[in-house]
């Protein structure tokens, strides 16, 4: 009996991985291999110092990603505020005793990876507003007692990143946690409000909030050729290093930007810059069709839950992904502010690449158990 029942608990694992969407799996594999190609690249031709940290980050990673996938999405239902009040704590660890770089404390330092909890808690807030949003009652979404758990589970996090000081991350943060509100059936008329309230606020966060380097991010992006030795190098020189190569590109190993060292962070915010310039046009549009691709796969996945939870979660996550991959190739091209956002899965980064894997996994459990039973909707 006993080892029937193993039999069964066997064939259950078994039937689980292999009803994965080995489509995502596939495009992520892509996304890591290009990752390290061009990493390789970054280095001239090395695997040190780049590529084999990430190389080395990425299995246990992987292996992270599927057992998360394996695991019920009722308990990452369940665990949902728990994870939201964990980030929030190391949140809170990282402003008191956060390891400080780059004029900024946002790290924790584990000896074997410095750990960005900010990262993560864009993964619990989205986690924490599906799990809230699949008990309250439809009648309850668009009223003031409905909406201040939701503000409150995105703004005290946010609130904390922006102190770090991570703008950013900040805004990533809000923009894909509003997006689960409002995929949750937010009116049109609340969200017309939130955006007029935004932009009123503008002028004041300009006077009040953004330090002078942030000011001339954005004064760079309206004109970068004003300053093209200064504050406008780093997109001046990713636009020559885009154009350069053309439909093509100069060739894996052989981008002049990269190679004489005039292209900067070309292993993180601007690796889209290195590998556009090595391949072309053509490579770019290469990347932006995974980027499309994985997008359109999670949008699916979500369509498919039979629970709100599920649904909103693979939303949120999904999302963040597109957030993330646009803003950076946006930005690098000279269409967006540069804000430090790095290219999923192959921008140069333990924490991004982990809490991408980790999302993925998220999404993965969503599709693995898209029929799982959750609590209803609230009849009050």
């Amino acid at each position: 009996m006993e080892s029937a029942n193993l039999h069964i608990r066997s064939n259950t694992l078994v039937s689980r991985v292999l009803s994965f969407n080995w489509l995502l799996t596939g495009l992520i594999l892509v996304f890591a291999g290009l990752g390290f190609a061009a990493l390789y690249s970054a280095a001239g031709g090395n695997v040190e110092p780049w590529a084999k940290s990430q190389l080395i980050k990425f299995f246990p990673g992987l292996i992270i990603m599927f057992v998360i996938a394996l695991i019920t999405v009722r308990f990452w239902y369940f665990s949902a505020y728990a994870l939201w009040w964990l980030g929030l704590g190391l949140l809170i660890f990282v402003e008191v005793s956060g390891h400080i770089g780059m004029g900024a404390q946002r790290w924790i330092n584990l000896g074997f990876m410095k750990l960005q909890p900010s990262e993560f808690m864009k993964i619990a807030v989205i986690a924490a507003l599906a799990r809230y949003y699949q008990v309250l009652p439809e009648k309850k979404i668009n009223t003031f007692k409905g909406l201040i758990i939701p503000v409150l589970i995105l703004l005290v996090p946010m609130g904390l990143i922006l102190k770090q000081p991570d703008l950013g991350t900040g805004v990533m943060l809000m923009a894909a946690g509003l997006c689960v509100i409002f995929l949750a059936g937010l009116s049109w008329k609340i969200v017309g409000a939130g955006v007029a309230g935004i932009l009123a606020a503008g002028p004041l966060m300009w006077f009040f909030y953004l330090k002078d380097y942030q000011k001339n991010r954005v004064m760079t992006f309206l004109d970068p050729e004003s300053d093209p030795l200064g504050t406008g190098y780093h997109i001046t020189q990713s636009k020559i290093a885009i154009g350069s190569g053309g439909m093509t590109g100069k060739g894996y190993l052989e981008g002049s930007q990269s190679r004489l060292n005039f292209l900067p962070e070309k292993q993180t915010d601007f690796i889209f810059t290195l590998w556009a310039e090595e391949w072309g046009f053509i490579g770019g549009s290469f990347i932006l069709l995974l980027v499309l691709a994985t997008i359109y796969v999670g949008y699916h996945i979500a369509n498919q839950s039979k629970h709100i939870f599920g649904r909103l979660l693979a939303y949120g996550l999904i999302i963040n992904f597109s957030l993330y991959a646009f803003v950076n190739i946006g930005m690098v091209m000279g269409l967006l502010p540069v804000v430090g956002a790095p290219l999923p899965l192959i921008s140069f980064g333990g924490s991004a690449m982990l809490a991408a894997l980790v999302s993925f996994g998220l999404i993965l459990s969503v599709d693995t158990y898209r029929g799982a039973i959750l609590p209803r909707p609230q009849s009050n």
